[in-house]
């Protein structure tokens, strides 16, 4: 565990008053069967789940499958990170393979099984979020997917937030919420991906939600690592294990304005792109451990704007997956740390299932994103079906 900063304050500021959600009440429909989408801002590659669910309730938890992008292709998303528009030739081409490789994810995923899907939760890949501007873009042609494979897709899943006003972002809570309904709440989701964002779940689950990035995750991180020595991760945390906290290091990286402003908020990939800036000079090792402590106490100033303290994290994302990172958080945080597994679910398929279940959600047209969670003016209603 990294020794807790003693000038980083544990909760700057006072939790503030918590807007209610007020989600409409809907009758009980019918179960669908849908597969959920997902390319993260790590860049890892396609998640694919399948779920039985009525957009309410989690009904049947099927397959999960993970297809990793090659360097190549990895590469053709990351020199097009930042463009607010995919009307040239390269953005054309990148929309258009991204929809065919999450086609051969859900053919992958259901080689061998004798369901058909009633609907696919497409989220693409995003290139650019500006909630400021009301702009956000993701890669990933819908229509195309929809063709390609012969059913539904339910995808644009942010656009009608940010046009309100709303963050956009994040999304996934409506589903930690269905997920958490049978837990000891207050409860904490926590997930650690390119970018961290974590979901307070209080006592009336959809109507008791408050949630936001908290800051970095293994974006900066996983960049670091790759620069100095070549690997795509820091592997079971060794290099951050090896080294020390640069407190005057992290200080500054904590002083940036994001964190002094009010959820709910959201982060672009991008926003830190000055990391590495602050943190010339250091060992390779140094810095993966700095940045290890900034994406805790990103998480540790992240309870200030709890309405009460949770009573439990839960954490997701593949930042589960390094100790450093996970000892950080338990010794830092004032409540119990776990990850996603100890109380069931699947972390690896976490946000897939999470857009599987937005899709069905918009087939009933319940809200997917809140006052609370992203700050729109109302529960809102998200997506855009597209018919093959």
């Amino acid at each position: 565990m990294i020794p807790f900063p003693e000038g980083l304050p544990r909760t700057p500021r006072a939790r503030p008053a918590r807007r209610p959600s007020r989600a409409p009440a809907h009758a009980p429909d019918a179960t669908l069967l849908v597969v959920g989408l997902m390319s993260g801002t790590s860049m890892d590659g396609i998640d694919a789940a399948l779920i039985e669910t009525d957009g309410e309730t989690v009904a049947g938890i099927g397959p999960h499958l993970t297809v990793p992008y090659d360097d190549a292709f990895r590469a053709r998303i990351r020199a097009l990170l930042g463009r607010t528009s995919l009307d040239d030739a390269d953005g054309r081409r990148l929309h258009r393979d991204l929809a065919l490789r999450h086609a051969d994810a859900v053919r992958g995923l259901l080689a061998g099984a004798t369901v058909t899907p009633d609907l696919i939760g497409f989220h693409g890949h995003t290139l650019w979020h500006d909630p400021v501007a009301r702009l956000t873009v993701q890669a990933g042609d819908p229509a195309q997917l929809a063709s390609e494979l012969g059913i539904p897709v339910v995808a644009d899943l942010r656009q009608a937030d940010i046009a309100a006003g709303g963050e956009g972002a994040p999304l996934a809570p409506v589903y930690h919420a269905a997920l958490a309904a049978p837990l000891e709440r207050p409860l904490a989701v926590l997930n650690v991906g390119g970018v961290a964002n974590v979901t307070w779940i209080g006592k009336r689950g959809v109507d008791d939600l408050v949630a936001f990035d908290t800051g970095p995750g293994n974006a900066p991180l996983d960049d670091w690592v790759a620069r100095h020595t070549g690997q795509a991760c820091d592997q079971d945390g060794r290099l951050a294990a090896a080294g020390r906290l640069d407190e005057a290091r992290l200080l500054t990286l904590m002083d940036h304005p994001y964190f002094a402003r009010p959820a709910p908020k959201s982060l672009d990939r991008r926003d830190f792109d000055h990391v590495p800036g602050v943190l010339e000079g250091l060992s390779a090792a140094d810095g993966a451990t700095t940045l290890v402590a900034f994406i805790c106490a990103a998480v540790v100033q992240a309870a200030a704007h709890m309405p009460v303290p949770p009573t439990r994290w839960l954490v997701t994302g593949g930042g589960r997956h390094n100790p450093v990172l996970m000892e950080t958080l338990a010794g830092w945080l004032e409540a119990p740390v776990a990850p996603v597994e100890a109380v069931g679910w699947d972390g690896d398929a976490l946000e897939a299932q999470a857009f599987a279940f937005m899709a069905a959600r918009f087939r009933r047209q319940l809200p997917i994103t809140f006052p609370g969670t992203t700050g729109a003016p109302f529960p809102m209603v998200g997506g855009r079906l597209y018919q093959p």
